[in-house]
């Protein structure tokens, strides 16, 4: 089955092909005729099955050619706020359709100017019961997709979600998307949902076994110090890195350069023909790492990728599988690395729980482990080294100048340079660091909401110290949403301290 036969809109299905996606996943091909047939729909699939293309594709095509907010998509965290919005907005992009994402921590009247000019909004349930109880927002959506629904009800927003249906049409088509379904889901899947279709799809395997997960605790001023350091280690044949951002992939392309790597990024920005340069450097490999985001990435086919490093974590697990999916592949090994620092343990732990508790926390290795490692390869070398009439001449020659001794060592000096690690000698967390990180969440002191500590307390990460949330000194004060898709976000600031 092809994306072709579900005969959507010209320019919907324009965005689809540009988004390299050729058949749907299993959610998406159970869920989107469904969805076209106007039914409410209860959908049980873990993270990773491609949720998001499965409400948001037919939903796009339903909308119609009108002003105000048509769509109202609830997801339980601002990262995932941030991811849903970014893909519905490159999905309806030739439909000239707008989104606004709507989170805590923000300005108001910059979320409610982008509200006024979007077709869908994509909110987070704390900030929206604000905007709905405050009467700063009057919408009245024909599409509502509550999703991640046994998230919110870890998170403690189960009251607030009855609470904001009481503010919706009774006119409207639902969807659900929860990856189990615990009684007070399915209680709440009854209140709000009228004769639902419903759709499970389970998977036994998310991931392939063929690729080894690991992950490195480090401060966030030593990410740049830790990835150099585990290329050094692992000595990747070939190897992609993905970043959050463009600016983040320039960035580190340059710094990686400057180190003497033959490294390229990929992104968004960039012109047709440069991105097909670079991708035919790559496969013909005479590029060794290829930089990019999720997006650039997509429908990126090649198959002796031996290394994916994640610099940041992406937003969601649906995203980790994509990108460590570029590894592993025609039945060969792959390596997935990741490396993290005590702010994102939380997205961290999602991301294992489903994928199956695959990730293995490691340390970063110390100069000795490396260039120990880095001789032994060198060694092996030598070893398999085979010699011809043409070595013997040019040894006679150096000895007219030199004795053999002299030569052997000049030579090793030479060599030398490739066993050289550069950096400091240790990077990073500790395994005992790393223990009492994990103590910590099970401790319930982790609470990616950010806000006023209900439920589940607070991590107490970073400078900014705290319960009562991620105030990690400085934190996140992402921006209020996307107006045709280039309003977004602004980072920068500091995290207020209200939930989501």
């Amino acid at each position: 089955m092809t994306f072709q036969e579900f005969n959507f809109k010209k320019a919907l299905q324009q965005s689809i092909d540009d988004a390299g996606f050729k058949e749907p996943s299993p959610i998406q091909a159970d869920a989107i005729p469904v969805v076209l047939n106007g039914k409410d729909m209860v959908g049980q699939a873990h993270t990773g099955t491609g949720k998001t293309a499965a409400f948001g594709l037919p939903v796009l095509n339903l909308m119609k050619e009108t002003n105000g907010v048509q769509a109202l998509v609830i997801v339980p965290t601002r990262e995932l706020a941030m991811q849903v919005s970014d893909e519905l907005y490159r999905f309806g992009k030739y439909l000239k359709v707008n989104t606004a994402t709507v989170y805590g921590g923000q300005s108001y009247s910059r979320q409610l100017k982008m509200v006024d000019n979007a077709g869908i909004v994509v909110a987070t349930p704390g900030r929206l019961i604000d905007l709905l109880k405050g009467g700063k927002i009057n919408i009245k959506p024909s599409f509502v997709v509550l999703d991640e629904a046994d998230e919110m009800l870890d998170m403690g927003f189960l009251d607030d979600i009855k609470e904001i249906f009481t503010f919706l049409p009774e006119e409207r088509q639902t969807l659900l998307f929860s990856a189990t379904m615990p009684p007070a889901i399915k209680n709440l899947a009854k209140r709000i949902l009228k004769e639902p279709e419903f759709i499970t799809v389970t998977k036994s395997e998310v991931t392939n076994s063929k690729i080894k997960q690991t992950f490195y605790v480090v401060d966030e001023y030593e990410r740049d110090d830790a990835l150099i350091r585990l290329y050094d280690y692992k000595n990747p044949t070939k190897s992609i890195i993905f970043c959050r951002t463009k600016k983040e992939v320039d960035r580190l392309s340059t710094y990686l350069i400057s180190q003497g790597y033959t490294a390229k990024g990929l992104h968004g920005d960039m012109e047709q023909r440069q991105r097909e340069e670079v991708i035919r450097a790559f496969k013909s490999n005479k590029l060794e790492i290829l930089i990019a985001t999720d997006v650039a990435a997509r429908g990126l086919d090649v198959n002796d990728v031996s290394h994916v490093f994640n610099y940041h974590l992406p937003f969601d697990s649906e995203s980790y599988v994509h990108r460590i999916g570029r590894t592993g592949r025609a039945g060969k090994d792959g390596s997935a690395v990741s490396i993290v620092t005590p702010h994102e343990f939380r997205m961290l732990q999602k991301i294992n729980k489903n994928v199956g508790g695959k990730l293995e926390p490691k340390v970063v290795p110390n100069i000795k482990s490396v260039k120990e490692k880095k001789v032994n390869t060198l060694l092996e070398k030598i070893k398999e080294q085979k010699t011809n009439d043409a070595v013997f001449e040019i040894i006679e020659e150096l000895k007219e100048e030199f004795d053999i001794s002299t030569i052997a060592y000049k030579l090793a000096s030479m060599l030398a340079n490739d066993t050289y690690v550069k950096g400091s000698n240790y990077i990073g967390k500790s395994e005992n660091d790393i223990t009492r990180l994990f103590d910590r969440l099970k401790e319930g002191r982790d609470d990616d909401r950010g806000g006023r500590g209900r439920g589940r307390g607070g991590y107490r990460g970073g400078r900014g110290g705290g319960r009562g949330g991620n105030r990690n000194g400085g934190g996140n004060r992402s921006g209020g949403g996307h107006r045709g898709g280039r309003g977004g976000n602004r980072n920068g600031g500091g995290n207020r301290g209200r939930r989501d």
